[in-house]
């Protein structure tokens, strides 16, 4: 087993939170006295011992949220004790992310095992050993809990990662609030060696300790998400993915510490392994998706299909196009733009049908002088007429690393986001007279080129060519989407709960965050243009 790599804590949320105080924060719920909050609140221990172990509650409930706990588990020979840490919502079909530490016999080490509930039902149970003696010192295990993922980490290295895959007909929790919970309890009858070694109750009383409990989470109370009228930029976590540094290390992980994982026990699955397994989509390979149409060269696919660069210069641009054609879908791109001083320069990421009458969805990233920032354009096309432009600031900066731009398109909405966060939402209004694209399928294209005649400041300031060449990256393209072949669907035989895009729209905490980028960032809207419509606005701008 390698054991040199070197675990170094990455923390990627920008804002953490204080060290929540246990006395303002956790209720000890049982235990009589075995609980004990000590040190000014500081410290936290539970206490095991032949008669009754004990446990605590958070006083509030997340939903969603990153939750670090610095523990020091039972040391000595802690057989048949298992110390519990985890997400609990209540009810008989309750939500649950568990983290379970199974004691051992002195000098073996404990079993961490994780699994994730949802509706009442588990059988996700992945286990782990550890890199280090747990019983030593202190160390800081994290559940990461957003609606795109669950990551759980340890002193800052993620040893698992369990993803939404709801389009998959798999379930995640997302709609059911819960508590952080703790205890330390006797489980002698399975949590050594399956049962066979037993709890050594001369060694009593077991101790495991707490301390630096932090919640950067979402508050439920009382119906309400503390998170509701929240910058999405102050709550990071709520999009937070892994980055490839990340992916490496869960791997080494994996590799090397995982003893067992549910999604490769076919003794247990006789009949196929869980969909969550089987069905998950790793990002698509550039080499295998991707045509680079255009650009003399400066078009490349890097890093074994992992990594895509267009490059423009004073002579051309360069772009690339999705061998599928979708009709419908959700598109995911991880896009790094332009450094520096772009100004004049455009990177496209958009759908679009063929033909003279096409459909086309928008993303335009519109470059600046260095130091200002860069204008996202957003438009819909149907039938080739357009003339719906929404232009955002972000409220980061988009050349220093990659983010998620992503296309939601249904029959009922597109939804234009940013990562995780819904900058746009463009709803299907026939009914009114509204055109909406949806009978034409699209694939996915990307440009970089010039556009100094309009793109920056209306024409006034130009492509400064002693910069060129300028670059953009782009990496983890994902198309959850219907391919359109031979015209017909993929999905036109597949069930709606495996394609849940299909379906989705806002729901009241995504409404929240569009709202806040719409009243922060915005900074042009067809619908308010009076000027550019003297005869009255479009239909769409004037529905409820």
């Amino acid at each position: 087993m390698k054991r040199s790599l070197l675990v170094s804590v990455v923390i990627s949320l920008v804002l953490v939170a204080s060290a929540a105080n246990f006395n303002q924060d956790i209720d000890v719920t049982w235990g009589d006295g075995r609980g004990k909050i000590l040190e000014n609140g500081n410290l936290l221990t539970l206490t095991l011992d032949k008669f009754s172990g004990s446990g605590f509650q958070t006083k509030n409930q997340y939903l969603f949220g990153k939750i670090d706990m610095n523990i020091k588990l039972v040391p000595g020979n802690s057989a048949g004790t298992v110390t519990t840490y985890y997400l609990r919502s209540e009810g008989s079909t309750w939500d649950e992310i568990d983290f379970e530490f199974l004691g051992n016999l002195s000098g073996d080490p404990y079993i961490v095992h994780t699994n994730v509930y949802t509706q009442g039902k588990g059988d996700k149970e992945q286990q782990f050993y550890l890199w280090f003696d747990p019983t030593k010192d202190f160390h800081t295990y994290s559940l990461l809990w957003n609606p795109q993922r669950i990551i759980f980490s340890v002193d800052g290295t993620p040893i698992r990662e369990f993803k939404n895959l709801e389009s998959k007909g798999v379930a995640f929790p997302k709609s059911q609030p819960m508590r952080v919970y703790s205890s330390l309890w006797n489980a002698d009858d399975w949590a050594t060696r399956g049962g066979l070694v037993k709890t050594d109750w001369s060694q009593a009383p077991f101790t495991a300790s707490y301390r630096t409990f932090k919640a950067d989470a979402c508050v439920w109370s009382s119906g309400k998400s503390s998170c509701s009228s929240t910058s999405p930029s102050q709550n990071s976590w709520l999009s937070q993915e892994l980055d490839i540094t990340s992916q490496q290390r869960l791997k080494w992980v994996q590799k090397n510490y995982m003893i067992y994982n549910y999604c490769t026990d076919t003794k247990r699955f006789p009949m196929g392994l869980p969909k969550d397994f089987v069905m998950v989509a790793s990002a698509a390979n550039f080499n295998q998706d991707i045509d680079v149409t255009w650009g003399d060269g400066r078009g490349k696919i890097l890093e074994n299909g992992n990594l895509l660069t267009l490059t423009l210069d004073k002579f051309s641009g360069s772009g690339f196009q999705s061998k599928n054609q979708y009709l419908f879908g959700k598109i995911d791109m991880n896009i790094k733009l332009v450094p520096g001083n772009s100004a004049g320069t455009v990177t496209t990421y958009y759908l679009r049908s063929e033909g003279s009458t096409w459909d086309e969805i928008d993303f335009e990233f519109l470059g600046n002088l260095s130091g200002d920032p860069y204008i996202v354009h957003t438009n819909v096309y149907t039938q080739g007429k357009g003339d719906k432009e929404q232009q955002f600031y972000l409220w980061f900066d988009p050349t220093k690393d990659f983010h998620t731009y992503s296309l939601l398109w249904n029959p009922q909405r597109i939804i234009f986001s940013v990562d995780g966060t819904p900058i746009r939402e463009f709803k299907n209004l026939e009914s009114m007279g509204v055109a909406f694209p949806k009978s034409q399928p699209m694939r996915v294209y990307s440009s970089l080129w010039n556009a100094d005649d309009w793109a920056t400041r209306g024409g006034l300031v130009k492509t400064d060519w002693s910069k060129a060449p300028f670059t953009a990256a782009y990496r983890n393209y994902k198309a959850d989407a219907c391919v359109w072949s031979s015209g017909k669907s993929s999905c036109s035989s597949t069930s709606p709960s495996q394609n849940s895009w299909l379906s989705q729209e806002l729901d009241i905490t995504s409404q929240e965050r569009l709202k806040w980028v719409q009243k922060n960032y915005m900074i042009y809207n067809y619908c308010t243009d009076t000027k550019r419509f003297p005869q009255g606005l479009p239909k769409e701008c004037t529905a409820p």
